[in-house]
């Protein structure tokens, strides 16, 4: 579930649940809200997220694409390691300014970021 909000100066996503290839078909839609609201700030509150693939990495991506544009910020707020790791993956996660803060339960997954070894592996 994913609710919009907004407030003079910002708009807020809440979402629950998963976001992923399921959740697809309802992207563009609230993309298109988040746009037309026109918001120097937007924040996603993914305190209540229990997965995401990469197709909801790559509707954050859009959505935050989309707010740099227009030459305003998006926060993620309360993201998992697991989440941030993906997003990190896909060299993106410089869009975002991470706040680790929930004004509600948060949902861990218990992912720990795996570790550099620094070593080359052998052929």
């Amino acid at each position: 579930m994913i609710e919009i909000s907004s407030s003079p100066t910002s708009t807020t996503l809440v979402i629950d649940g998963d976001l992923d290839l399921a959740e697809r078909d309802r992207f563009p839609e609230i993309a298109a809200r988040v746009v037309g609201l026109r918001r120097q700030l937007l924040v996603i509150d993914m305190c209540g997220v229990t997965f995401m693939d990469s197709t909801g990495a790559a509707f954050l991506i859009t959505l935050a694409d989309s707010s740099r544009s227009r030459g305003g910020a998006t926060v993620l707020r309360g993201a998992d390691a697991r989440d941030l790791f993906v997003l990190e993956v896909c060299g993106a996660l410089e869009l975002f300014r991470v706040e680790d803060t929930c004004t509600h339960t948060k949902q861990e997954s218990g992912f720990q970021r795996p570790a550099s070894t620094g070593s080359t592996p052998s052929a």
